[in-house]
């Protein structure tokens, strides 16, 4: 009986300190495992030393293949990548910083061997989150919840197991410049489960994503899921509408027992909450014009330098 073939997909980023090591736990655990595998390293412009690091594990290990892209892409568009040149029958997204466990694995192929086209890891704590990640993190999950009608499950991460069929949709369809692709995947459908695991600390180095980057990423997150913040106008203009009434009500009144209202500071504050919800208005709507420009440029969401394979003996000879 022939063995299955999967395929586990890594994003690479400046990642030289860890690589060795992951490749390593990786390969432990895939050889307790009764399928064939193919190793698919996205190298996301890295400017370190990974590249060569990766070209040294694909001389030692032929299920390793590389993917290099031109420049610096995003995390995002790596697992894309990888997800469109991937040849398993499922494959596994995951990071090579050791933070996405190999050791979990098993039981995410488990879950796709009992018919589960999707499997979400579900990371309940993280060795280096700290108290600040993990409540940012709570309010992201539960601030999107409110405005979406897409609703995600809190603590789901960028490490997670398709299928074939969901793996084609993902080619064919979804291919939106800015997307968040972990809210995609618990939204597209077909079987699915999840598994939840702590995240250790990082094996080496240190996170990609400063504040600034999560917080513009929160804001994608968001505006991909939800229209809730162009509606923000609509709404405050009827708040605006009732106490522009309400005042003019009161003021009449003032004016007709002979006590007239000082307007000063009610039309300063009335003014300046006004002007306010304005620009966050507008703001919002610039935020969405961009990302139909985005869509309407058609510029490719990655590009690849060259793809590097081992040649087996046969192709050599």
């Amino acid at each position: 009986m022939q063995k299955p073939f999967y395929s586990i997909i890594v994003s690479v980023y400046n990642e030289e300190a860890v690589l060795e090591r992951f490749h390593h736990e990786l390969s432990e655990v895939m050889s307790t495992m009764d399928a064939d595998f193919e190793l698919l390293f996205v190298n996301d412009g890295s400017t370190d030393g990974s590249r060569q690091v990766l070209r040294q594990l694909m001389t030692e290990d032929r299920r390793v293949r590389v993917i290099h892209f031109s420049r610096n892409f995003g995390h995002e568009a790596a697992m894309l990548a990888g997800l469109d040149h991937c040849q398993g029958e499922a494959a596994v997204c995951m990071d090579s910083d050791l933070q996405h466990p190999p050791a979990i694995l098993p039981q995410m192929f488990s879950k796709y061997r009992q018919g589960k086209d999707v499997v979400t890891m579900m990371r309940t704590d993280r060795a280096d989150g700290g108290l600040v990640k993990r409540i940012t993190s709570g309010l992201f999950y539960r601030l999107i919840n409110k405005m979406s009608d897409t609703q995600l499950q809190p603590g789901a991460s960028d490490f997670f197991l398709l299928s074939r069929k969901v793996i084609d949709v993902l080619k064919t369809d979804y291919r939106e410049r800015t997307r968040f692709l972990r809210g995609i995947i618990q939204n597209i459908g077909f079987e699915k489960d999840s598994i939840h695991y702590e995240a250790p600390s990082r094996a080496a180095g240190q996170s990609k994503y400063s504040f600034w980057k999560l917080l513009r990423f929160s804001f994608s997150a968001i505006a991909s899921f939800s229209k809730t913040p162009l509606k923000i106008g609509i709404y405050s203009g009827l708040l605006f509408v009732l106490l522009s009434v309400i005042l003019i009500i009161y003021s009449l009144i003032m004016w007709i027992v002979d006590t007239p209202v000082s307007g000063y500071t009610t039309l300063i504050i009335f003014l300046s909450a006004f002007a306010g919800i304005q620009l966050f208005v507008i703001g919002a709507i610039g935020y969405y014009i961009g990302f139909i420009f985005d869509e309407v440029k058609q510029r490719p969401l990655y590009i690849i330098q060259s793809i590097e394979q081992e040649q087996s003996d046969d192709e050599q000879g």
